[in-house]
């Protein structure tokens, strides 16, 4: 992966049906639109797509019916977010049995303040369970939904001990002081910036792209972001407006509302869908920045 610049991938969000089983002609569908909108990939299970929410054998069946459609492997990553460090290689090593472009991997979350030493070797079982072919693994730094971050110092340990292994870092920290200092110690790595207000700053100093959220919706927009470090002011102001509700089930409601299909704004317990209300303030406020600012 490290070879090749990473670029813009979508941070899928997942579609559920009215009975809250994945609806997976939905997301192929919607992972088609992604792809042909300028992303680079897809990727299935993360913070946007409910991944934690998602079980084993529906993640195999989606990931099954991506290949199906047509959808190339390496146009697919998928994340695993496990507490055992057994489940996190068994749901890693099926990924990348498929031949998916690599595996966004989150550190454990159940306990808290745990330290760097306990970190290494869980991560270090998590390889060393996943075998010979553990590779393109992208080690997910999200302390805002973990409560764990994962430090400079670990992903140098890491990247040191497993060369092969870590390829790069999705910093969704939203500390740019960390993203920096990151940026600055691994030019051999790809680092991903999750915080799509960072993104074209992070992408000056050496940043190969972008893991996103806003990549269900606004792809052409990022695209610049990534491919020439370009400010985009309405894109900051969108996500600063956008955390001001429940993310995930936030972006899900303007996917329902962009494709006209109120069905997306479904969200998986303990998530809930945006109220009525909010789904009308919310969409408001990005016509008033993208729809108004276009015409």
């Amino acid at each position: 992966m490290s070879r090749d610049r990473f670029g813009l991938s979508a941070a899928l969000t997942t579609p559920f049906d009215a009975g809250m089983r994945v609806d997976v002609p939905k997301a192929v569908e919607h992972a088609r639109h992604c792809l042909n909108s300028g992303c680079n990939s897809v990727t299935l299970f993360g913070t946007t797509g409910e991944g934690s929410s998602i079980g084993d054998e529906e993640r195999g069946v989606v990931i099954q019916a991506f290949l199906d459609a047509g959808i190339e492997p390496k146009q697919i990553v998928v994340g695993v977010m496990a507490n055992s460090y057994v489940d996190a290689a068994v749901q890693s090593r099926h990924a990348l049995d498929a031949g998916c472009r690599g595996v966004l991997l989150a550190p454990p979350s159940y306990f808290k303040n745990v330290s760097d030493d306990g970190l290494f070797v869980w991560f270090s079982s998590v390889f060393t369970e996943i075998g010979a072919q553990a590779r393109d693994i992208i080690l997910y730094n999200i302390p805002s939904v973990t409560a764990v971050e994962i430090s400079v110092e670990l992903v140098s340990r890491l990247r040191e001990a497993f060369p092969k292994v870590v390829a790069g870092v999705k910093d969704s920290s939203g500390n740019w002081p960390f993203t920096e200092k990151l940026l600055a110690k691994h030019k051999d790595l790809a680092i991903l910036i999750g915080d799509e207000r960072s993104l074209s700053a992070g992408v000056r100093l050496g940043g190969q792209g972008a893991i996103s959220g806003m990549a269900n919706l606004y792809a052409d927009r990022l695209l610049p972001m990534i491919n020439e470090g370009r400010d985009d002011p309405a894109m900051i102001e969108a996500v600063n407006e956008l955390l001001k509700f429940p993310v995930t089930p936030a972006v899900k409601a303007m996917v329902a509302y962009h494709a006209g299909d109120d069905g997306w704004r479904r969200a998986r317990a303990p998530l809930q869908a945006l109220s009525d209300l909010d789904y009308k303030r919310l969409t408001g406020i990005f016509d008033r920045l993208f729809v108004a600012a276009a015409a």
